[in-house]
């Protein structure tokens, strides 16, 4: 491996070229379980985290948004509602993912409002100055060179466009963070070995936090895709963290 770029699978070290293909096996393998997964493993607390991203946000009508890592619609169906009227395009690495999330949109009879895509954040099948919000909502931390994502989105947006990352973060107080280690480890593997017969997708998900950055880190790279006015805010203590900012 040492004459080849490497990245990290959770803990695990491996060639950059690999990640892709092991995220998409993450995905596929939870993706029926997935919305149940995240109500069980976050208390239910991930709809409060994407409501204040909503909040921040605040959509307009007539917005097109852009939702990356966008899995089964979460924060499309969310923008929709908010602005009234609009368009959200859905675009994932993992069409298992989509194909959940068109069974939603079918049922909530939002479909005409919304395209699934399959694509990767790093190269992003759309033209320049494309859509006026870009959102990420818990997928940047499983993309193989994130600050690549981050330039995509910047080139994809519309000048005056918005971005939105939600994204788990490292808690600034450390008696917070040994409790919150004792929790993800030992016990959100188990309910993926639980609900989803899954164990090692969980315990993927749970190592890929650790090595995301901190709050101001990647705060640091939202800059250096172009972003300005960027800012970052943090969500139950820290567990979580909204980075937000505007392509002038």
């Amino acid at each position: 491996m040492s004459d080849q770029k490497t990245t990290h699978f959770g803990f695990e070290t491996i060639p950059e070229e690999d990640k892709a293909g092991k995220v998409r096996g993450v995905f596929s393998s939870v993706a029926s379980r997935y919305d149940v997964m995240n109500d069980v493993m976050s208390l239910g607390i991930h709809r409060v985290w994407k409501d204040a991203m909503m909040d921040w946000l605040a959509p307009r009508a007539g917005q097109k948004l852009l939702d990356v890592a966008g899995g089964t619609g979460d924060i499309s169906f969310r923008f929709l509602r908010r602005a009234g009227s609009g368009h959200a395009t859905v675009c994932d690495l993992t069409e298992s993912m989509l194909v959940e999330g068109r069974k939603r949109a079918e049922a909530e009879q939002m479909g005409a409002s919304l395209d699934w895509v399959v694509g990767d954040a790093m190269a992003l099948p759309f033209p320049d100055s494309s859509f006026d919000v870009y959102t990420i909502s818990f997928g940047i931390r499983n993309v193989t060179r994130p600050q690549e994502a981050l330039n995509e989105a910047y080139r994809v947006l519309k000048p005056g466009g918005r971005l939105m990352v939600l994204e788990f973060s490292q808690i600034p107080t450390p008696a917070l963070q040994w409790a919150y280690d004792r929790y993800s480890f030992n016990m959100i593997p188990a309910m993926g070995q639980m609900i989803a017969n899954d164990r090692d997708s969980y315990q993927y998900l749970v190592e890929s936090i650790r090595k995301f950055p901190d709050q101001d880190t990647f705060l640091g790279m939202v800059r250096d895709a172009g972003f300005e006015q960027a800012k970052y805010r943090n969500l139950t203590l820290g567990v979580a963290a909204l980075h937000s900012g505007w392509k002038i």
